[in-house]
């Protein structure tokens, strides 16, 4: 029996049973203009022509009229139902469709329509699949290697953790440019706002992506204002350099629904510039440290930066 989707109850089950929250009122460095020029419209006459999810939509992204209208969107692969139920997060949650064996290529079909120059490919979690989609994450990146060469490839992947070893391996031996697994936020939170995931495992993920193929940018981000201090979010900067992560997104926590996790406060611009001159001093090679600040936000301005980064150390030395 399908569930109706439109109502919170049904679309995030397991958050059903959690009292409403009240909304704390969003400061103005928090809101966003709404942008629905030409190239909008472009941007979802291609993804609806090719039939593809967006986590732009399904998450609700404050940034989707901005991306959308220079021609920027963030694929989601493998449908739009997740296995997991994190209380942040506003995808649906249930059970996924078969995967499409035919996404891949239309994935690499749209990339080669907007003619992207760097391009985001992300999921929902597939608990339900042996390799948790490593495979199709491959299949994915091989296609787009095809159909657009010059296009450079970042995956935001889930943490494949009901997954043996080989499913990692699939993935960086597909070579992404860059490879992004978000710690999303601080270990004693990750019961309430994670409960399906591992602090320690996410960790590792990204650890082994070094271990791997050391060539390949290493990524993640926390969002702030769920509930943590300051000096979680520190430590947390200082295990993803021990887990030689090179890039460090932080964005502030909007709640989707009365039913999802509140938000504990709204921190303020300020703090975030703290917080990217902090990570920067720690050694990571490119922070992203503001309110509206997501995983794919600027994601092609960043990745190029991210090199020039990498260059200038190689030539240097670490300060």
């Amino acid at each position: 029996m399908k569930r109706d989707l439109t109502n919170p109850a049904e679309r995030h089950p397991e958050k059903a049973n959690k009292a409403d929250s009240p909304r704390l009122p969003r400061p103005d460095w928090i809101r966003v203009r709404a942008r629905a020029g030409a190239g909008r419209q472009a941007t979802e006459d291609v993804v609806r022509g090719s039939r593809l999810k967006t986590v732009c939509e399904e998450a609700g992204c404050p940034n989707l009229g901005e991306c959308w209208d220079k021609g920027h969107a963030t694929m989601m692969i493998m449908g739009d139902i997740c296995t997991r139920g994190c209380t942040f997060c506003n995808v649906a949650t249930g059970r996924p469709d078969a995967l499409d064996m035919f996404e891949p290529a239309r994935v690499a079909d749209a990339v080669k329509k907007l003619d992207l120059k760097h391009v985001v490919i992300t999921s929902v979690d597939r608990d339900d699949l042996e390799d948790g989609g490593a495979e199709h994450f491959a299949r994915t990146i091989r296609a787009i290697r095809y159909h657009a060469p010059n296009t450079t490839i970042e995956v935001l992947t889930p943490d494949f953790l009901k997954c043996g070893p080989g499913a990692l391996q699939a993935v960086v031996a597909a070579r992404p440019d860059v490879f992004n697994h978000n710690i999303e936020t601080v270990p004693s939170l990750y019961r309430d706002v994670r409960p399906g995931a591992r602090y320690f495992h996410s960790l590792r993920i990204l650890h082994r992506v070094k271990e791997l193929d050391p060539s390949i940018f290493t990524k993640s981000g926390i969002m702030v204002g769920l509930g943590e201090t300051r000096g979680e979010v520190l430590q947390v900067m200082d295990d993803m350099r021990a887990a030689d992560v090179d890039f460090l997104t932080i964005g502030q926590y909007l709640q989707p629904t009365p039913k999802h996790h509140a938000v504990a406060r709204y921190v303020h611009p300020d703090e975030f510039a703290s917080f990217e001159t902090t990570a920067f001093a720690k050694g990571f090679l490119m922070v992203s440290a503001a309110p509206l600040t997501r995983s794919s936000y600027h994601a092609g301005d960043d990745f190029a930066r991210l090199r020039a980064a990498r260059a200038h150390r190689m030539k240097t030395g670490p300060n």
